[in-house]
């Protein structure tokens, strides 16, 4: 009797939303209210560029690319970051921040400060060994990145119905990264 209790289990069965949305969506900026330029550096940096992370068995490029992967994928209701330069011969990278949400200008800081360092931070130094980039004083102060941003005003409003390319999926493999629209 017990057994034929749940026998028509297979009406109530639900696929999570999560597990049927495409993870590359393309990024459409009608959907959001604000956008920063951010660009961030390692704190504390064991190395003079990109290129020297090889020698911690970090491919940089890899590394960003799945956690903006990850971070899109969880915080899509609220927010997306898109990879906009990466140069190996460099030492830091720019990514394009966009929200749902206008900040005021007196919350802007602070929102921005708890996205680098609660979403951001522990997926790159856990996650993708990124501890190994910083130097004792940022080990101790378990602080990954300097950043500073800048808003991003889009200055003619009628170029923003055009669709761009997640351009994460588009990284060359041989050096500096521009930002590519299509059309």
């Amino acid at each position: 009797m017990i057994e034929k209790f749940f026998a028509d289990y297979k009406k109530f069965i639900e696929v999570p939303k999560d597990e049927t949305r495409l993870v590359n969506e393309v990024f459409d900026p009608n959907n959001y209210a604000a956008y920063y330029i951010l660009t961030l550096t390692i704190f504390d940096s064991r190395l003079s560029s990109w290129k020297e992370a090889s020698k911690f068995e970090i491919d940089v490029e890899k590394s960003i690319k799945t956690v903006l992967e990850k971070f899109n994928q969880m915080q899509r209701e609220k927010y997306h970051l898109q990879l906009l330069e990466l140069d190996k011969f460099k030492n830091y990278f720019i990514l394009a921040f966009s929200s749902k949400i206008k900040f005021t200008p007196k919350e802007e800081k602070e929102r921005i400060t708890y996205i680098i360092d609660r979403l951001l931070t522990n997926p790159f130094y856990v996650g993708q060994g990124w501890f190994n980039l910083v130097g004792e004083k940022g080990k101790v102060a378990r602080k990954l990145f300097n950043y500073s941003f800048k808003e991003y005003v889009v200055e003619n409003q009628n170029d923003t119905n055009e669709k761009y390319e997640n351009i994460s999926e588009l990284t060359p493999k041989n050096g500096e990264i521009k930002l590519i629209k299509s059309i």
